[in-house]
This record gives structure tokens, C-alpha cells and sequence, in this order.
């Protein structure tokens, strides 16, 4: 038994497919990537199977998110990027300046 319950873009090419089934005769929630391409159309490795048995206790962990934290989240990971990018920057300048400063050495 399959049936889709929806999905969500995740961008131009995959998007996030939720759906009941009974894979390998194991019943659950599955929630996989499906991208569509040039090479390839269909579902992705990458995924997860919540088991029937679990389902409650994950229904209960989602219905306990609040989604104020959720926007905040987006907020801090802009900052996580800036920070990751900023530390980048400073790790091209340390290479640039060991590299003048080892030509700039006499050798003894």
C-alpha cells in the first residue's frame, strides 16, 4: 500500500515527498527526496522510515515544535553563515600571508 500524503519543494530540481507505505512489508511514514533531472528521475537514498509503531510518538514531537523557534532558527543560521563565511575569508588571508612572509625569510 502507498499513498502520498504531499510533498514540498525543496529547490528547482527535488522536492520532499511524504508518504504511507508498507516497504519491505514494514508499514510507516517515509519521507525521501525526489529530484528530477537530466540523468535521473525518482527517489533519492536519502530519507527516513518513521515505523507505524512510532508514529504517535512522532506526531507528538512535531505537535510540540514551536514555530516561533523555527523562525529564529532561520535568523541564526544567516548568522552562522556570515560567521562561516567570514572565517573563510580570514583563513584565505593567513594562507596569503604565510606565503609572503615565507618568501620574505633568508635562508640560512
Amino acid at each position: 500500500m502507498e499513498k502520498d500524503i504531499g510533498k514540498i519543494p525543496k529547490n528547482e530540481m527535488s522536492d520532499i515527498v511524504i508518504r504511507i507505505d508498507d516497504f519491505g512489508g514494514r508499514p510507516g511514514l517515509t519521507i525521501r527526496e525526489f529530484v528530477t533531472g537530466e540523468r535521473y528521475t525518482g527517489f533519492t537514498k536519502s530519507g527516513v522510515k518513521i515505523p507505524a509503531a512510532e508514529f504517535k510518538k512522532f506526531k507528538e514531537f512535531i505537535d510540540s515544535i514551536n514555530e516561533d523557534d523555527l523562525k529564529q532558527e532561520s535568523q541564526e543560521s544567516g548568522s552562522e553563515q556570515e560567521k562561516k563565511k567570514d572565517q573563510k575569508t580570514l583563513t584565505e588571508k593567513d594562507k596569503k600571508n604565510k606565503k609572503k612572509n615565507k618568501e620574505e625569510m633568508p635562508d640560512y
